[in-house]
This record gives structure tokens, sequence and C-alpha cells, in this order.
């Protein structure tokens, strides 16, 4: 299934005879699926940065957080665990 040059070629100049055109939609589905892919990347853009800045501002900003010394200690639920201990 692979394109022949003369395939290709031809792909080539209907993609610039609408550029010269100024004319690279012909219908509103080719507007609507082209902001729909605009919207689908802007999307991913956005929670890319997102997750830079976590990754960014949650090592630098936030304390770090106090290990617990007794995890391997069990904790009661309910009355007895009232923060009485020390």
């Amino acid at each position: 299934m692979s394109l022949s040059l003369e395939e290709l070629e031809a792909t080539a100049q209907e993609v610039l005879g609408k550029i010269r055109s100024h004319q690279p939609f012909q219908s509103s589905w080719d507007t609507a699926a082209f902001i729909v892919f605009l919207t689908f990347i802007g999307t991913v853009l956005f929670l890319l940065l997102l997750v830079l800045a976590h990754c960014c501002c949650s090592s630098c900003c936030s304390s770090p957080r106090p290990r617990n010394e007794s995890a391997g200690k069990e904790r009661h639920k309910g009355v007895d665990n009232l923060a009485l201990e020390p």
C-alpha cells in the first residue's frame, strides 16, 4: 500500500493549490474538524503545562512531609484515637 511518486506529486499539488487559493477548507465540516483538532491539541498542551507546573512547584514550594515514626504500629479507630497519645 505504498504511494507512487505520481500520487504523491498530485497530493502535493492539490495541497499547494488550496494554499494558493486562500481557501484551505472547502466545507463547514473541514472547518469544524480543524477546530476540534485545535481544541484537542490545546487541551493536551494545557494538561502538559499543568503537569509540569505540578512537578516543579510541588518539589520546591511545599515542605517535605514528616515521616511517621510508628508506621508499623496499628492505629485504633474510634474512642482510642482521640489524639490523647503524646
